[in-house]
């Protein structure tokens, strides 16, 4: 199973590892291993989201996520989307901005990092909204009770989450965006077209995915109508997998991108953060890269295992991860916040949760290191 699962990243990293030595020696080699461990250390939380998106999915956009996903998030996010930002902020051409990375990376990394103000806002709304709408559903567990009880209660306004998120990049704006830390001047108008599109692109993507994968639940429920099948469909209902669980065509094909534009916001950190580590474009490709393929090992080894229906408080942990993730995107453009800090926020909220989960487990009589299907035998479900 975690040969299975984890082995081409096992690969990727000793391929990785000796072009990096070949390319660069041993102070390449150091420096992709260095970005490797920090794409994980700032992307476990995206892991979990992830698996809580592709467990809904078949085995087929299973595959094409760790294929064709990788490639994107390799390729597109690491590589391609920096030189695209040069180009666009400094006005260039795709081969004048490709040939400024090579040649003047001094140069390219200013201009990339003058951009930042522009990228925390789209992330950091994007990644807000995806912890509000979580945060204000009402949910069958609930970790802290305290907070999300109120706070489904008045997430019953189905508006609430754009209006929060609206709010508070207004607030940015007022606050941060008038004295960016790079980029110099008022980023005022910058900070709030970025969030706005962010905001935009989250309504959009998540809203047809959801859209798609409604109506799959419904053609099923409808299916086993008419077949006399509504016994089976409550109790698969009741098992905690969902309805949806095998998207495939347009729905699956929706719930793929809404899974890749929340790769590209969590990716904006560790592109950022990995400058002041190498302004090499190539060793950041490679380094970003090899730690964006365990980060899909993982999401793919916590589907097959299970463990998001065993410890049931992960995706909260992770959420709230991507709620501290957001907000700290947006304070970014005027402060500077370490990316341990960063990292160690998710890392720490996410074992609280697991934490949470096995004491829960244990409480109920359930096993927390088996499969779901064996706690629900063990615990007499």
């Amino acid at each position: 199973m975690l040969l299975k699962t984890f082995g081409w990243s096992f690969a990727v990293t000793v391929v990785g590892l000796g072009l990096a030595g070949v390319l660069w020696g041993w102070q390449g080699l150091a420096i992709v291993g260095i970005l490797s461990i920090l794409e994980i250390s700032l992307s476990f939380d995206n892991a979990v989201i992830n698996a809580g998106i592709l467990r809904k999915m078949n085995a087929f956009w299973q595959k094409i996520f760790l294929t064709v996903g990788i490639l994107i998030a390799v390729f597109g996010m690491r590589l391609v989307f920096p030189v695209i930002i040069v180009a666009i902020t400094a006005k260039l051409g795709p081969i004048e901005a490709v040939q400024l990375a090579i040649n003047d990376k001094a140069h390219y990394q200013e201009l990339v990092t003058s951009a930042h103000p522009a990228i925390a806002a789209f992330g950091g709304i994007f990644l807000l909204m995806i912890f509000l709408d979580f945060i204000f559903e009402d949910r069958d567990y609930k970790w802290l009770s305290w907070i999300e009880k109120p706070l489904a209660r008045i997430g019953k306004l189905d508006t609430l989450s754009v209006i929060v998120a609206l709010v508070v990049l207004l607030v940015s704006a007022v606050t941060v965006a008038p004295h960016a830390a790079h980029g110099g001047g008022d980023k005022t108008t910058t900070v709030l077209l970025s969030g706005v599109a962010g905001l935009i692109t989250y309504l959009i993507v998540g809203g047809i995915s959801g859209y798609f994968e409604g109506r799959l639940e419904d053609g099923d429920e409808d299916e086993e109508a008419e077949d006399g099948a509504k016994p089976a469909a409550a109790e698969k209902k009741g098992s905690g997998t969902g309805a949806a669980v095998g998207l495939a065509g347009k729905a699956a094909f929706f719930m793929f991108l809404y899974l890749e534009v929340i790769d590209a916001s969590f990716s904006f950190d560790g592109v950022i953060s990995s400058f002041a580590i190498t302004n090499d474009i190539f060793e950041m490709a490679l380094g970003l890269g090899i730690g964006a393929m365990y980060i899909r090992s993982l999401t793919v080894f916590l589907v097959r295992k299970g463990t998001l229906d065993d410890y049931v408080y992960l995706e909260h942990g992770a959420h709230y991860a991507i709620g501290a993730l957001g907000v700290i995107l947006l304070v970014t453009i005027r402060y500077e916040i370490h990316e341990v800090i960063t990292g160690l926020i998710g890392v720490v909220l996410i074992a609280l949760s697991f934490g949470s989960s096995v004491l829960r487990n244990r409480r109920e009589g359930k096993p927390g290191a088996e499969s779901s299907a064996q706690s629900e035998v063990t615990s007499g479900v």
